[in-house]
């Protein structure tokens, strides 16, 4: 990366040298503030007149957009702020300091309006494409995270934006640098993007994997190893999304293969301790993992504490209740030694371990929980009950080739997650060289010709 001839100080110490040509500015000298108009979500309508709200500042949009996704009544927009063509549009709240003070350069050509909590920043004489990547840049952003108010939701209102100095090359090389940055982020982020397709697929892998090992048995080469013949003939399992399954296997229903049990403690996200008596089993937790832990660490005290609501070690956790109906039917395997407690809108499998072995029915609850869905009821928030979980079937090998597509399935999926930790890590320096890039090019670090 090449730098500039010549550098000088400038003046501010989280910015150090700049080229020295640039000149350093206060925000307040630069441009004009004005502050957006209330609107609601419940205002927003299907067409209409154009708005942005403050939070789709940090939700729907990037650095720049030509066109807002949400609209509002004309008559509403008339009690609306104007926002023009080049504004910079801040989000004066937020939760983390990349929200804090997040800002949007407009390039929209007709008509639009800026909702409350939205600062609005106007200038005319410099680039605003180049200003909105500066603004953004991790740098800015620590100082406007030092200039915020608040505790949970964090403010932050023009007053303290107009304090905030910083480096300013001359107009076309502003330009220049707002075309070079639109280009290799373009390029950084095409590489992202083609990461995260991969771990798309590496999750598509494992459950293939799991489906055929619990629905169909071992391939040929994991059968032989496990001593399992792998030219078992096969049979009509007489359901119909099951199909064709080892003629040994029985086909059998959830209920005679575990002991199935309703969440009914009522605990809240908010009253979830750090350290307890009891593991605190709440469904807005447990729907994000696939198996609790150690790592687990959220707990609850005997106030709670019912006995029909005990977890142990081995059983199955499915969660009754989401907000989508991929969520709908998670399953994740408790695999502490401790007890935990069951929370509402979640059912217990049990398994009947003369039946079935408690990581063989997890895996198995990964393809029959699809199934669940069908009796999905709601629109918003979708359910299933206990007596749906009762009309499902699954597949039951023997105990000792439970074992062995145990064995096998663990065997595959950990060699899937290291190539997803190498993936993760890939886009995690990805995206910290993106943040780097620009930062160094905004402040005249690097030269860009």
């Amino acid at each position: 990366m090449r730098k500039y001839d010549s550098y000088k100080d400038s003046g501010i110490e989280w910015i150090g040298e700049i080229p020295s040509h640039w000149k350093k500015l206060r925000l307040a000298f630069n441009g004009k503030f004005f502050k957006g108009k209330g609107v609601s979500k419940g205002d927003l309508s299907i067409d209409g007149i154009p708005v942005l709200l403050y939070g789709d500042i940090y939700t729907k949009y990037e650095l720049k957009t030509a066109r807002l996704e949400r609209h509002i009544p004309i008559e509403i927009a008339q009690n609306s702020f104007p926002i023009e063509k080049g504004d910079l549009l801040f989000a004066a709240s937020g939760e983390t300091p990349d929200e804090i003070g997040k800002c949007i350069c407009y390039l929209g050509e007709g008509e639009a309006y800026a909702s409350g909590d939205v600062i609005v920043f106007r200038q005319k004489q410099n680039d605003s494409i180049f200003l909105s990547y500066l603004f953004n840049s991790y740098k800015v952003n620590e100082q406007k995270a030092k200039l915020s108010k608040g505790e949970i939701v964090v403010h932050i209102y023009s007053g303290q934006l107009r304090d905030i100095r910083f480096p300013l090359p001359p107009p076309q090389e502003q330009t220049a640098i707002a075309a070079y940055l639109d280009r290799k982020t373009a390029e950084i982020d095409e590489l992202i993007a083609d990461k995260k397709r991969l771990l798309e697929l590496y999750e598509e892998e494992k459950t293939a994997i799991i489906n055929q090992a619990v629905t169909k048995g071992l391939p040929a080469e994991a059968a032989a190893q496990a001593g399992i013949n792998p030219d078992v003939p096969m049979k009509d399992s007489g359901i119909e999304w099951l199909g064709d399954i080892p003629e040994h296997w029985e086909v059998k229903r959830i209920d005679r293969i575990a002991n199935i049990v309703r969440g009914n403690t009522g605990f809240k996200k908010d009253e979830l301790l750090d350290a307890g008596e009891y593991v605190a089993l709440q469904y807005g937790k447990t729907y994000k993992v696939n198996e609790v832990n150690d790592s687990f660490s959220f707990y609850i005290n005997s106030e709670f504490y019912k006995s029909n609501q005990i977890v142990q070690f081995g059983d199955v956790i499915l969660i009754s209740t989401s907000e989508t109906l991929e969520d709908l039917g998670h399953s994740c395997f408790y695999a502490r030694q401790d007890l935990g407690l069951l929370g509402g809108e979640q059912i217990l499998l049990r398994p009947i371990v003369s039946s079935v072995l408690g990581k063989y029915l997890f895996y198995s609850s990964k393809v029959f929980c699809v199934q669940l869905r069908k009796f999905a009821r709601g629109i918003k928030v979708f359910r299933f009950n206990t007596d749906n979980l009762k009309e499902m079937y699954t597949v039951v090998p023997p105990l000792e080739e439970q074992q062995s597509i145990v064995r096998h399935i663990e065997t595959e999926c950990a060699r899937i997650d290291a190539k997803k930790t190498k993936t993760e890590k890939l886009i995690e320096l990805l995206t910290e060289y993106r943040t780097a890039l620009i930062s160094e090019v905004v402040t005249g670090k690097i030269r860009v010709t």
